[in-house]
Formats: C-alpha cells, sequence, structure tokens
C-alpha cells in the first residue's frame, strides 16, 4: 500500500467535503404557546436527524403568542433570510403579511415549501410544495357530519380570525352542513383568547344561551374542543349537543371513547413537519422532488368506531 497517496487522497476527501456548502432550513410556526405545534415539531426534530446525518441544519423557530401575528411571521421570515438560510419551511396564514416576505426570501434565492396552511398561495412564492390537509374539504366533512348525525344549528368557532386555514374551515363547515340540511352560526374570538380556556369557554355559553336552537359545537382546535366540553357540560347539555373538533388530543380521544364528543378531524401534524422538512433538505442536498402536488395529510375523520387506532400515535406525541 502506498501510504502516501493514501494520506493524499484523505486530505482531499476532507478538503472537498469541508468545501460542500451545508444546507440551512428554517421551519417557521405558530404561538410558542400553542400545543398544536409540540406534535409538528416532533415530525420536524424526526426529521432533523436525517438533515443531520447529511450535513444540513434546521431552525425551528416560533412567533411567543398571535397577537402581532401576521407582522411576527414576516420578522420571523426576515431573519431567516438575513441569517443565509437554503430553504424555508412555513405556512401561510397571513398572506397580507406573509405572501410578501415571501416572495422577497425566493427572490433572495431561498427554497420555500408551504406546509399546514396557504396551499392556495404557494403559486405566489413558487413553493416547493404542500403538506397538509385540504381546509375546505375537511371542513365540509365535519359540517356534513354533525348534520348527518341529528344537528339543526352549529356553532363553528374560529379562534384567530382572519387566517386563512380557519376561515377556509369555517366556510367548508358551512357548505357542509348545509348540504346535509343544518344551519352553521360561525364565532370569531378576538385573537388574544386563544389558548384561553376561561375566556372561550365563557364566550361559548354566552351564545348557547343566548341561542338555545345550538345544538352542536365545532371547534378549529383541540384546546377549543376542552372549552366547548366545558360550557357544554355547565349548561347541562352534555348527550344533548354534540360536539366536533379539528385535531387530537389526549382529552379529545378520551371524550370520543366516553361518548360525550361525537368526532374529530386529523390532518396529521407529524407528518406535515415531518414531511415538509425531509422534502425541502432533500431538494436541497438532492435534486429530489414529489411528483405530487399537493401531498394530503388529511383530513380523516376520528369517531367511536376508529378511536383506539388514534390514541397510541396521541401517547406518543405524534397525533
Amino acid at each position: 500500500m502506498n501510504i502516501t497517496k493514501t494520506i493524499a487522497a484523505a486530505a482531499l476527501m476532507a478538503v472537498m467535503a469541508t468545501a460542500t456548502p451545508a444546507q440551512e432550513i428554517a421551519v417557521i410556526v405558530g404561538s410558542a404557546q400553542d400545543g398544536f405545534w409540540n406534535m409538528v415539531k416532533k415530525g420536524v426534530d424526526d426529521a432533523t436527524l436525517m438533515v443531520e446525518a447529511n450535513g444540513g441544519t434546521v431552525n425551528f423557530l416560533q412567533t411567543q403568542n398571535y397577537d402581532n401575528f401576521g407582522p411576527d411571521l414576516a420578522s420571523l421570515i426576515e431573519q431567516a433570510v438575513a441569517q443565509g438560510v437554503d430553504g424555508i419551511a412555513i405556512p401561510n396564514w397571513l398572506p397580507d403579511s406573509e405572501t410578501p416576505a415571501l416572495q422577497a426570501a425566493r427572490d433572495a434565492g431561498v427554497v420555500i415549501t408551504s406546509f399546514n396552511a396557504g396551499q392556495s398561495e404557494m403559486g405566489n412564492y413558487d413553493a416547493l410544495n404542500y403538506f397538509g390537509s385540504d381546509e375546505y374539504l375537511a371542513g365540509v366533512a365535519g359540517g356534513k357530519y354533525l348534520a348527518e348525525n341529528g344537528a339543526t344549528r352549529i356553532m363553528c368557532h374560529i379562534q384567530n380570525p382572519g387566517a386563512i386555514n380557519l376561515e377556509t374551515r369555517g366556510r367548508g363547515v358551512e357548505d357542509g352542513a348545509s348540504e346535509a340540511g343544518a344551519a352553521v352560526y360561525i364565532l370569531r374570538i378576538p385573537a388574544n383568547l386563544d389558548q384561553d380556556m376561561v375566556g372561550t369557554s365563557e364566550a361559548m355559553k354566552a351564545e348557547m344561551i343566548a341561542d338555545p336552537s345550538i345544538d352542536a359545537i365545532i371547534t378549529l382546535a383541540a384546546w377549543a374542543a376542552d372549552a366547548a366540553a366545558s360550557s357544554i357540560d355547565q349548561l347541562g347539555k352534555t348527550g344533548e349537543t354534540q360536539l366536533g373538533s379539528f385535531d387530537l388530543s389526549s382529552s379529545v380521544l378520551e371524550r370520543i371513547s366516553a361518548g360525550t364528543q361525537a368526532m374529530a378531524i386529523d390532518q396529521q401534524p407529524y407528518l406535515q413537519g415531518f414531511l415538509a422538512t425531509s422534502m425541502l433538505f432533500a431538494n436541497l442536498k438532492f435534486g429530489t422532488e414529489i411528483a405530487t402536488q399537493p401531498v394530503l395529510t388529511g383530513p380523516a375523520i376520528v369517531d367511536a368506531s376508529n378511536v383506539a387506532t388514534a390514541i397510541e400515535g396521541v401517547r406518543l406525541g405524534a397525533r
């Protein structure tokens, strides 16, 4: 063996490895106070293992709350670009704030992937793909399910008015319920009450007292389903008022198992985080793309017929 040649070859490989730029990704999500993002982060964390094994990095960025949501998201996008990232994975809830910032990021050479929200906006900044649920179809499925199971007047709670994914869900609930013969009332709660269990529960209770014809509630987040369940219980209407929600949690599944919640709509946030992160990195590193666009992770309805299959995933923090 020629030791000199072996050492030289090893040195050349080391230089080549050093010269290969590391792909850096920023994953930007919503409020650090919102437990939904814990499930997304688990998917991001698992994808990060693959990214780091191939020489890349992932920076997980969150807003502090939802009080100044649009501008805060734009600031995080600008921060990521200033840090020199190669790719950004982000939902687009508020296009007025986010789309211009994402267009500027694209113009700076950043590759963008959409997930969770913003399917209709992705063409405005040439997003690589969209990983998430079809929010309108999910809403249609929820509204139709409750109506077909006896609801005649459904209250749909929107916790962050103006967010495109939530408003789209609400529109779907209206259309799905109407198709099955039920009416829908949209209750928009100020964004500063997002994650506020007591304030949200009191607001729902007030609406139910004012309108006794409300015989079903659907919430667009799992935490809000807890608030709705509390309102229903306080008014003595458990078993009379149907409850449905978007997203899963231990308490949601416990109620479905116990028969006090009718259903929940799963969008599989773990997959959204995992796929958005890993597929963005794979494109940057290897030039690969998924031919299917968008890649839908939902909706799927969980009710008494299949709740047992979802419980283990929630226990592990992935659903």
